[in-house]
């Protein structure tokens, strides 16, 4: 048995649908909604300038109030706080992103381990307002973070004092919310598999014209190994996940994605006919010019399909996650694709259909069974992860579609080839997850030229024969190393 070094909770989002209210308890929830957006509103203007950097959420209450009692809005006193210091956590969240966001750009400003005391100065600089002394760290602090601005007026967050739950039938319950006047509550009929517990947030849906509860659920504790089994693990299109033991999770997205995306072209081009017609017959037939447009343009079948699409492919992608850790503790070593793809020319229609490509959701899904197994996921540096050929780590070989061939011929799979290099990459001393596409170019050259110096050949002979891309000689690292830099 493998040695345990801890625990984690399992805990996921769970939303449910209110299914009974009166329309005298619907009148005041959208009024109380519309009364703390106010508040949701002024709270993100106050505190989501730099002067409230690294603010604690449970004294934020007091700066708001300073300038907006509940008492001017007519609210309850409890009702405002806790929405307050909603607005505090996802503000310290954005924070958060911001001191991610600079410090890979101080890595790539410093790397080498030479820089590795600088680097750690400026990111505990970056956790207190030590920053704005530092012309550097305050230009890339303001560069990357966005003042926070709210127009959210349709939701109440609860805590657990604010609302009781009891079971009317099985998956029926009802919940009594705390309303504007004191003693008096608000009761509503939700449908849920589980007694709702903890913090809640009742929210309008303002697309489905429906109130919905979103609440956390604890689905226990798994324990932590102190080992792992290190994966790495490529993000496909054709499938969701390959990883380096040869197993492919997701299969199908890419199809579900094309075919997604080439329906809504198809769909966009037929309105965009529709739309014409419609501003043309405006003068000439204006009554049939509003039949059309109140027919054939709204919006409400395609925002079904479109939200039907993205739930199928968030399913397959949940499926491939689930199915790669199997629940299994894993060290998963993964490519960070968090950056745009820039100066990449490509048709329209690869363009149209990469942009339905669900990068983020990947990642997500990722870091959710990684915490429900008590798995570790690293990302590493994504730079020609798919170019190498995985037996000798050289930039020798050429990637056709699903086939790689190796420079003595050898075919191996595309994905399995790119899993290896991902999980080679996760153990690199030399190529860090900071570093510049140039950068890892530069040690991958140095490195092919040292295998072919072994084979009696150079970067020149390896371009000529076709087994090293030309685009390669056109770097500043190839000049440097045929001039024996």
């Amino acid at each position: 048995m493998p040695k345990k070094i801890g625990a984690t909770k399992k805990i996921s989002t769970q939303i449910v649908p209110v299914v009974g209210m009166t329309e005298l308890v619907k009148v005041e929830l959208l009024s109380t909604m519309k009364k703390l957006g106010v508040v949701r509103s002024e709270s993100y203007n106050k505190l989501g300038s730099i002067s409230h950097w690294s603010l604690n959420w449970k004294k934020a209450y007091p700066e708001v109030r300073s300038f907006r009692t509940p008492e001017s809005l007519g609210l309850p006193s409890k009702l405002m706080e806790w929405t307050v210091s909603d607005v505090a956590k996802a503000i310290t969240a954005q924070q958060a992103a911001c001191t991610e966001a600079v410090v890979k750009k101080i890595y790539k400003r410093f790397p080498n381990k030479d820089n590795q005391k600088k680097r750690k100065e400026y990111a505990t600089q970056l956790k207190t307002l030590a920053f704005l002394e530092n012309s550097l760290l305050h230009r890339l602090v303001r560069k990357e973070f966005q003042r926070g601005h709210s127009w959210v007026k349709s939701q109440i967050v609860y805590q657990q004092g604010g609302y009781t739950c009891r079971q009317l039938y099985r998956n029926t319950y009802q919940l009594e919310l705390a309303g504007l006047n004191r003693g008096k509550r608000n009761k509503i009929v939700v449908r849920s598999n589980r007694k709702i517990k903890g913090q809640i947030r009742l929210i309008h849906n303002q697309t489905l014209q429906r109130f919905e509860v979103h609440f956390l659920v604890d689905h226990g504790t798994v324990e932590i190994p102190s080992e792992r089994r290190s994966v790495g693990v490529d993000k496909g299109y054709t499938e969701a996940f390959y990883d380096s033991e040869g197993q492919a999770h997701g299969k199908g997205l890419g199809k579900v994605a094309t075919k997604k995306s080439d329906r809504i072209c198809a769909k966009n081009r037929n309105r965009g006919k529709l739309w014409a017609l419609h501003r043309k017959l405006e003068k000439i037939d204006p009554a049939k010019s509003a039949r059309i447009l109140e027919n054939n343009l709204t919006r409400k079948t395609e925002n079904r399909r479109y939200r039907q699409n993205q739930t199928e492919l968030a399913a397959i992608i949940g499926a491939a996650s689930k199915s790669l850790f199997d629940g299994e503790a894993l060290k998963v070593f993964a490519e960070d694709l968090t950056q745009p793809i820039r100066n990449k020319r490509q048709s329209k229609t690869v363009s149209r259909r990469l942009n339905s490509w669900m990068k983020g959701k990947m990642r997500d899904s990722l870091q959710k069974w990684a915490d429900w197994t008590g798995s570790i996921v690293t990302e590493v540096q994504p730079s020609y992860t798919s170019q190498i050929d995985s037996r000798n780590g050289t930039l020798l070989g050429k990637r056709t579609g699903d086939n790689f061939t190796g420079f003595d011929g050898v075919v191996l799979q595309a994905d399995h080839n790119a899993a290896k290099n991902i999980l080679d990459r996760g153990t690199d001393k030399d190529i860090t997850r900071y570093m510049s596409r140039a950068e890892v170019q530069a040690v991958l050259l140095r490195r092919t030229a040292r295998f072919l110096e072994g084979l009696g050949l150079d970067l020149l002979d390896a371009v000529a024969i076709g087994i090293l891309d030309s685009k390669h000689s056109r770097s500043q690292a190839f000049k440097q190393l045929l001039n024996g830099i």
